[in-house]
């Protein structure tokens, strides 16, 4: 006859009960681990002494290299003025160029500034909704379109319906109807392109920080690309602090976590993973992707969504996966 089992009976109640124990992980769901770095990446903010050693170094190396251009150029003026003038022109270029590119980086900077000043303005014109100050926000709208040919339709039955409109609702809606619209169709289509290249790149390079790469890169052209699309034209500073405002935008909002516009794009990379992991890992990268595109839609836009609607992860992903993975792409779109 075999051994009974020993029950020993403790005292007291138990540590972990079914109520209280944490959830199972569901191993079948893949992780968005490119995308997660790529904005870790974008979020980091360098520290103080980070940002002062940089200055330091760059002053440092401008003088050595200004005084080094000075002594080369005044030695060759006095051995040979031919040669010390020619050394003496295109050192002259260089310093222009520069400057050039300093101003442009001014300007773009300018530009951004002045769409950030008209989305506020639509928000307090929104908040108060006195007709007056929404038709002088349509205004200046319309002139930051002056020279689109695209717009000159749109500008013009704006013009002539806006006198019309006796709310600040009715006169944004009619903007966004004549002049948004068109851009916003724009937009899309840039992040369609994004969230497909990264999903493609996560999918099919087996390259070790390829999908990192890939999506980061992707990213910030897809964010420079909306900004232009919305007016402003945004040079390397500018590119870098439109990347760090659409960041901040995605952690503010909880957007890097999985939300309702992303449960059917999640749930359609589940079913890929089952197939290939790396395949269910590109279809949730590129619903990260569409969600950082229409992140950067909010904040580039010169005024926020009201009567049109705001795009979905979901549809934006569907059209930009349809065909990519076969018959994974409506388990890609559900939800």
């Amino acid at each position: 006859m075999g051994k009974r089992p020993l029950i020993v009976e403790r005292e007291g109640p138990a540590e972990v009960t079914p109520a209280t124990a944490p959830p199972v992980p569901d191993a079948g769901l893949p992780e968005p681990r490119a995308m997660r770095a790529a904005v870790a990446l974008a979020a980091r903010r360098p520290s103080r002494l980070g940002r002062l050693f940089r200055g330091a170094l760059t002053a440092a190396l401008g003088f050595v290299v200004s005084l080094a251009a000075w002594n080369f150029v005044t030695g060759l003026l006095a051995q040979n003025p031919v040669l010390g003038a020619v050394a003496a022109g295109l050192f002259g270029l260089v310093l222009l160029a520069a400057l050039l590119i300093v101003l442009r980086e001014l300007a773009a900077l300018s530009r951004l500034a002045r769409v950030d000043r008209l989305h506020r303005e639509a928000e307090a014109a929104l908040a108060s909704g006195e007709a007056g100050r929404a038709r002088a926000v349509a205004g200046r709208l319309s002139a930051l379109y002056a020279g689109r040919p695209e717009l000159a339709q749109g500008r013009e039955r704006l013009a002539a319906r806006v006198a019309e409109q006796f709310d600040a609702d009715a006169v944004f809606a009619l903007a966004e109807a004549e002049l948004l619209a068109p851009l916003d169709a724009q937009a899309r289509i840039e992040i369609e392109g994004a969230a497909r290249m990264v999903a493609t790149v996560t999918a099919l390079v087996p390259v070790a920080l390829a999908d990192v790469a890939a999506a980061l890169t992707a990213n910030i052209r897809m964010i420079r690309r909306i900004a232009e699309i919305y007016g402003g034209r945004a040079g390397l500073l500018g590119s870098l602090r439109l990347a760090r405002s659409v960041v901040t935008h995605l952690v503010a909002t909880g957007a890097v976590a999985v939300g309702d516009d992303l449960i059917g794009s999640v749930a359609g990379g589940g079913m890929l993973a089952k197939v290939s992991r790396r395949f269910g890992e590109g279809v949730v990268n590129g619903a990260l992707t569409a969600r950082v595109g229409i992140a950067a839609m909010e904040v580039c836009r010169p005024l926020p969504f009201r009567t049109l609607p705001r795009p979905r992860v979901t549809n934006v992903l569907q059209r930009a996966l349809t065909g990519l993975f076969g018959s994974g792409r409506d388990e890609a779109a559900g939800g």
